[in-house]
Formats: C-alpha cells, sequence, structure tokens
C-alpha cells in the first residue's frame, strides 16, 4: 500500500502517533523518577523538614529497591486525568507519593542545605493544593518512558533539580531536592522501575473514505 494511500486512509498518521503512545508515561502509572547526572531516585519519607515549611521531605536515595520511591502520575489539581491515558509535553501534572499519599510541591521557602527552593510532599490522601502542580518538559509529543524529562513548578517556575548536597541524620546520605531557576543537566529525570497503564484507546483511523478507493 503506497504511503498516499495510507495519508488518505488516516493510518499514515495515526500509526505513529499510536507508537508514540504506547510508549508514553500514561495517567495512573506508578514510577520511579532517576536524577542521571547524580544516580539517585526522587524519594521522600515520614519526616519533616527542621527548618522551612516544615512539611515531609523530599530527597534524593541511591537504593534502587526503596519503596518509598514509588509515586503515582496523575492529573493536576481539580482534574481528572484518565487511566493509560499518555502524559503529554506540556501537561500539568501531580505526582503523589504511593507510601505517603502526599503530592510532590514547592513554595517560597529556601531549602535547607542548598538554599535554593524547597520541595516537599503536601497534602492528605492525594489531596492538596495547585501548588502540586509540575510541568512536563519534554521534546515530543509525549513524555516517552526512554527519554530524560524535566518537571517545572507551574506557579514558581523552578525546575525540580539536584546538585549534590547530602543530608545527616536521620537520612544520612540522602540528597537534597529542590527547585532551582535555572536548567542545567542537573534538573533532568527519566522513568524507571514501575507499573506503566496501557494507553486505553489509540487513535483511530480516519472514516472519511471508503472502499472505493
Amino acid at each position: 500500500m503506497s504511503a498516499a494511500l495510507l495519508l488518505l486512509l488516516g493510518l499514515g498518521s495515526a500509526l505513529p502517533v499510536c507508537r508514540a503512545a504506547a510508549e508514553a508515561v500514561t495517567c495512573g502509572s506508578v514510577v520511579k523518577l532517576l536524577n542521571p547526572r547524580h544516580g539517585v531516585r526522587l524519594h521522600s519519607h515520614d519526616v519533616r523538614y527542621g527548618s522551612g515549611s516544615g512539611q515531609q521531605s523530599v530527597t534524593g536515595v541511591t537504593s534502587v529497591d526503596d519503596s518509598n520511591s514509588y509515586w503515582r502520575v496523575r492529573g493536576k489539581t481539580s482534574t481528572v486525568c484518565e487511566r493509560g491515558t499518555p502524559i503529554k509535553c506540556g501537561q500539568a501534572i501531580r505526582l503523589t507519593h504511593i507510601n505517603t499519599g502526599r503530592n510532590l510541591h514547592s513554595h517560597h521557602f529556601t531549602s535547607p542545605l542548598s538554599g535554593n527552593q524547597e520541595v516537599s510532599a503536601f497534602g492528605e490522601e492525594g489531596e492538596g493544593d495547585v501548588l502540586d502542580d509540575w510541568t512536563v518538559l519534554c521534546g515530543g509529543r509525549y513524555w516517552d518512558r526512554e527519554d530524560e524529562v524535566r518537571f517545572k513548578h507551574s506557579s514558581t517556575d523552578v525546575l525540580l533539580s539536584v546538585t549534590g548536597e547530602q543530608y545527616g541524620r536521620p537520612i544520612n546520605g540522602q540528597r537534597e531536592v529542590h527547585g532551582m531557576a535555572y536548567s542545567s543537566q542537573d534538573s533532568y529525570w527519566k522513568a524507571m522501575e514501575g507499573i506503566f497503564m496501557r494507553p486505553s484507546e489509540m487513535p483511530k483511523p480516519l472514516q472519511a473514505y471508503h472502499s472505493e478507493l
């Protein structure tokens, strides 16, 4: 079948979209997020900051199998994103910590080690406020599982980052996670281990042309 006929049938454009969507991170997926530059996964736990907001701390850990590094991908505040819907580049989302039910959050507090913007976990049972929203920055149509992406805080425009500062007790060796006003290799993240929900419905070919073709 010729490329021209595929385009007429709507298949020429639909098939690449299907492949891209099938490889995308989707709503409802539960994932670990790796910062490749520093080799740490985004992590939280029921340990509060001793300064700043006093909210639940968010860190980076080198351990691969720590269950406190799982986050659920959800639609932005006050919206519902159907399970299996591919996340588009430029879309605002929430990341909800599986074990505590709090959302990745940021605000105008200073982080304890580097003096950048604090990143915390906030809310109860997955419900917080608009400061839980992060925009996915990537280069294609969707957030591809194999791509390194950035997360921009929707309200304050900082980028989720790690620059290497390490905590002492009670979370000895864990890295500070914070928001930075400029982009660098410290701000890239990659989806790693997890459960990826499949797209619930792929784009269908156009029906405007029939067998007479």
